[in-house]
């Protein structure tokens, strides 16, 4: 649909990480039938998949790059003279969130590789699962990461507070994870 098309409103917003966005309303628009994608959208349904995988890689570099900040600063941070990553509570938090990493890194690929697919239910479950377990460690990481930095952990100051807030955006589009878990079952039931 053309942005000057009559009926066509859009109303634009700053989203949580800084990106904009807008919401479409549409009252009324006529199209001529050229202007079709293709039949029953199958190209569309391609480009949101590719888009998807593409997503998933995304969080999955904000992930390790949130990951090696936070490992970092455990070593470089002192507290009782020596650096906070000596404590053992905190080597565990850090193996978790590298845990969670190599999860959504692997089904980041999974996702690459089957985003082009023929076969419409083995695409729909690598996808769906991808942004399933992509969900839950970008939360886990983005929070632990956080929590290890310290009252610092939100402030504008450091980076992971930004690539948290991407990771939090990230989340919905192209739909959250329960979504994808539901299409993951409906997916898994029809194959």
């Amino acid at each position: 649909v053309p942005r000057d098309a009559p009926g066509l409103t859009l109303d634009a917003y700053p989203t949580l990480d800084g990106t904009r966005a807008a919401e479409v309303h549409l009252a009324g628009v006529r199209l001529p039938a050229t202007a079709r994608l293709a039949a029953r959208h199958a190209a569309l349904e391609r480009a949101l998949d590719v888009g998807l995988a593409a997503l998933c890689a995304e969080a999955v570099g904000i992930m390790k790059a949130t990951l090696d900040a936070t490992v970092d600063y455990l070593r470089t941070r002192q507290q009782f003279g020596q650096p906070i990553g000596r404590f053992q509570a905190l080597q565990h938090r850090a193996a978790d969130m590298l845990l969670h990493y190599e999860q959504a890194k692997s089904m980041s690929t999974l996702a690459a590789l089957r985003c082009t697919s023929q076969d419409a239910a083995l695409r729909r479950r690598a996808l769906s699962a991808a942004k399933v377990v992509i969900g839950r460690a970008a939360r886990f990481i983005g929070q632990q990461a956080v929590q290890l930095h310290g009252g610092m952990g939100m402030s504008d100051e450091l980076i992971v507070s930004h690539w948290f807030k991407r990771l939090t955006a990230i989340e919905p589009i192209f739909g959250d994870s329960d979504t994808h878990l539901q299409n993951f079952i409906e997916a898994s039931a029809t194959s």
